[in-house]
């Protein structure tokens, strides 16, 4: 029995506009029932690279595949197997929630015995149910984001893509969101393009980083920090003799680089960066051996590049290897450049 095909296939995908190049040759695949964060630069190709894969925009050249099926050789048939929720989702603003999903469940082709059951269903998941008969346009914010993401899993297409949907929410309508997201993982594949990266973090399993329509990196959070940045960094708050400090370190790991960060405080505290190009966690060990030495230590943490740190970096470095003779900043550097901000 031969394997099923990956929810979603991209390869060597190009978008032109005249003599723009808004998609420029981008390969991945996102594997079934796996949520994918698609992040970028303002202008960076996401919302263009979203449409073509919902079959909205031609692509110029290149292949695009949902499920085993050719966006470009059948859009009726990738159709009915996406659910789609674009940045400015357009609810109509006169009809009630209840029959917003009725009319775009016939639209859907959804059986009418069917229908009103899975209405119900939608409205528990989307914690709808109390605003099922009001008028869209009365609805707050939050709702009607609801309301949109009810309409893209309504069908139960294999695959769902969300362009910015928890753009303009506050910070509780923001959670209702990323957990009614989560609770899709494993039944559907999702692909969520959004600018609010510790949501992303904290939804997705993998996150694609786009700029200047490329795909610059991609992988799991863990493994982008990993190839990012190539090291760990501890931040230390010691007081005692600088030598000492050198010694005990070494003799956790040799390769622990010192770096002194302040001037000792009036009790003799200095704060003290160690980096290592070692993966696994030392801090223990570390802490031990420094009280060992009758080091006063006041605190010791391992400090982790943020997603917003690593999207900085990563779209810093492409930007440097497109700029002829512009040398590349240290990542630490780059990630705190202005004016390189995630974008929509």
């Amino acid at each position: 029995m031969s394997e099923a095909p990956p929810a979603i296939e991209v390869s060597h995908l190009v978008k032109a506009y005249g003599g723009v190049t808004a998609v420029s040759d981008i390969s991945f695949t996102v594997a079934r029932g796996e949520i994918v964060g698609f992040l970028g630069p303002n202008g960076a190709g996401k919302s263009t690279t979203m449409r073509i894969l919902t079959g909205y925009l031609p692509a110029t050249s290149g292949n695009v595949q949902i499920c085993g099926i050719s966006v470009a050789t059948q859009p009726d048939e990738i159709k009915r197997r996406i659910g789609y929720m674009p940045e400015n989702n357009p609810l109509p603003e006169d009809m009630r929630v209840s029959e917003y999903l009725y009319f775009r469940g016939r639209l859907k082709e959804i059986a009418r015995r069917k229908l009103g059951p899975r209405i119900d269903e939608v409205l528990e998941v989307c914690d709808l149910k109390r605003v099922r008969h009001k008028i869209i346009g009365q609805l707050s914010k939050g709702y009607r984001q609801r309301v949109g993401i009810a309409e893209a899993i309504l069908a139960e297409p294999p695959v769902i893509i969300m362009d910015e949907p928890t753009i303009g929410l506050d910070p509780h309508q923001i959670l209702i969101v990323r957990d009614l997201i989560s609770s899709l993982r494993g039944r559907m594949t999702v692909i969520i393009s959004s600018h609010i990266l510790p949501e992303i973090e904290m939804t997705c399993d993998r996150v694609l980083i786009i700029n200047q329509g490329r795909v610059v990196a991609q992988g799991t959070p863990a493994d982008l920090r990993r190839e990012i940045f190539g090291h760990s960094t501890y931040k230390l708050e010691v007081a005692g003799d600088s030598a000492v400090l050198a010694t005990a370190a070494a003799a956790v790991e040799p390769s622990l680089q010192i770096t002194e960060d302040s001037m000792p405080d009036a009790h003799g505290f200095r704060r003290v960066t160690l980096t290592t190009s070692r993966e696994d966690d030392i801090g223990e060990p570390l802490l031990r051996t420094l009280l060992a030495q009758e080091l006063r230590v006041r605190a010791l943490n391992r400090a982790h590049p943020s997603l917003e740190d690593v999207f900085l970096a990563a779209t810093r470095r492409s930007w440097d290897a497109v700029v002829p003779g512009r040398p590349a900043a240290p990542a630490a550097t780059r990630s705190r450049e202005k004016g390189d901000g995630p974008g929509t």
